[in-house]
């Protein structure tokens, strides 16, 4: 039997981890149509590659459109012909959405949170169009557990970005098929495959603290190797008794 490259390694490591999410999570069922949020970053093309070779081979059957929201008022940089394109040769409609948002009409909130939540208002919206009845966001498990840290420390709450999460004020369900990807085989994947990084200029990039709870995780991964799965399992192995009671 011929020994698999370096490359069929990082695939095949990469659809189990993926098919396990899903499989475990009840994230995709038979005759769904999904919205894949395409921000036109690493994760999101990762998403959009690997979920159009499921649609083509396995079940549950399922479609999947592809939209990429531009914020009017952001200096991005993205190729949408490209986007256009990566997503046509994997027989992926492509839908091209404009927002925007004003960062003076709610100073209590970032601006990088003003911008991510209209941007989702718009995959919402356009879900709705398309008659989708799910969205596919790109978050992998590195950007969960880098959730979790952050809300411990900035708002005092154990809580994350969860594999599935139905919103029924929107009617629509969000899912994260990459959650149990680590992101370093997103990389390896991005490199591979050879995906054009799209250049990005955000004027409020600096101003979250996303990027230095990065470097916590990996300094927890620096002190035990197995650190982002103890974080994972800690989700689903809440010891009330041994947590001060809530007050």
């Amino acid at each position: 039997m011929a020994k698999r490259t370096e490359e069929q390694q990082l695939m095949l490591r990469i659809e189990r981890r993926l098919m396990k999410g899903i499989v475990d999570y009840g994230l995709i069922e038979d005759g769904d149509h999904l919205l894949v949020g395409l921000s036109g970053g690493k994760d999101s093309l990762a998403l959009t590659e690997l979920l159009a070779r499921r649609a083509r081979i396995y079940r549950p059957r399922f479609t999947l459109t592809a939209v990429h929201v531009a914020m009017r008022n952001i200096p991005y940089s993205i190729d949408a012909d490209y986007l256009r394109s990566f997503c046509e040769e994997r027989g992926v409609p492509f839908v091209l959405r404009e927002a925007e948002f004003d960062a003076s009409t709610d100073t209590r909130k970032s601006p990088c949170f003003l911008c991510s939540w209209n941007r989702r208002k718009e995959l919402f919206t356009a879900a709705h169009e398309l008659g989708c009845n799910k969205i596919a966001l790109g978050h992998h498990m590195d950007d969960i557990l880098v959730t979790l840290l952050m809300n411990q420390t900035f708002q005092g709450a154990f809580s994350t970005m969860p594999p599935r999460l139905v919103m029924k004020k929107f009617d629509m369900t969000i899912i994260r098929p990459l959650c149990l990807v680590h992101e370093a085989d997103l990389e390896a994947l991005a490199a591979a495959h050879a995906y054009r990084k799209q250049v990005k200029n955000c004027p409020y990039e600096h101003d979250s603290h996303r990027s230095d709870m990065r470097d916590v995780l990996r300094r927890l991964e620096e002190m035990n190797p197995e650190a982002r799965y103890s974080l994972w399992a800690s989700m689903t192995n809440v010891q009330e008794e041994l947590l001060p009671p809530k007050i």
